[in-house]
């Protein structure tokens, strides 16, 4: 579906230049970065798409580290932003939401033996664990920029923006730090715990270089 909106409703922003300089120069801003948001929600999406069908496992935990690096980049310009506030004041309905139960089933599948981590619930609050799973994690975040994808290309893009912008701060933002997290401990233990025959053997290989 094309990027460019078309409702009236974000009229500030599908028409720039149909305001004050300043105006309009904020309206850009905002379709700029929802245009972003929308590039790296396909591409999230894609990624863990593709790593949920098991074609390629070797690649799985390296390319979903790049995908969740890639939309955190993207939501933390979202949570450094003021507000964004649509026109209207209810969500518009976007349909039944998609079952990613089957998604979330071959994420585990691919990810059995790597999926359930321990993090803490709050660490400004206090101490408190929980057990999670990045099949779980990562599914969520999917269904949380599904939707606001979903604003973006029926045109609405401060209700995309503000869906995004909120989801991020109450949910997406901190359950993508923690996978975020996971998967580069995972990374480092797949690279790095070796065993001291061949960890000498790759040191005695480099000195001879």
């Amino acid at each position: 579906m094309p990027d460019t909106p078309t409702h009236a409703s974000d009229a500030a922003a599908d028409r720039p230049d149909a305001v004050d300089p300043a105006v309009a120069a904020e309206a850009a801003d905002l379709l700029s970065v929802a245009r972003t948001m929308a590039e790296e929600s396909r591409g999230f999406l894609s990624t863990v798409t593709e790593v949920a069908s098991g074609a390629n496992p070797d690649a799985g935990i390296p390319l979903l580290l790049l995908a969740v690096s890639d939309l955190l980049s993207a939501g933390a310009r979202l949570g450094a932003m003021l507000d964004v506030v649509p026109p209207e004041r209810f969500e518009p309905d976007i349909g039944p939401e998609p079952d990613v139960d089957a998604l979330r089933i071959a994420l585990a599948n691919v990810l059995e033996g790597l999926d359930e981590y321990v993090a803490v619930v709050d660490p400004i609050l206090g101490p408190e664990v929980e057990t999670s799973s990045l099949s779980g994690d990562l599914v969520s975040i999917v269904g949380a920029v599904a939707q606001g994808l979903s604003h973006f290309e029926e045109g609405r893009v401060l209700e995309s923006l503000w869906w995004w912008q909120f989801s991020y701060l109450s949910g997406w933002g901190e359950r993508a730090s923690s996978v975020l997290r996971v998967l580069q401990v995972v990374l480092g233990h797949l690279r790095l715990d070796v065993d001291d025959d061949v960890a000498a053997e790759a040191e005695y290989d480099a000195l001879q270089a």
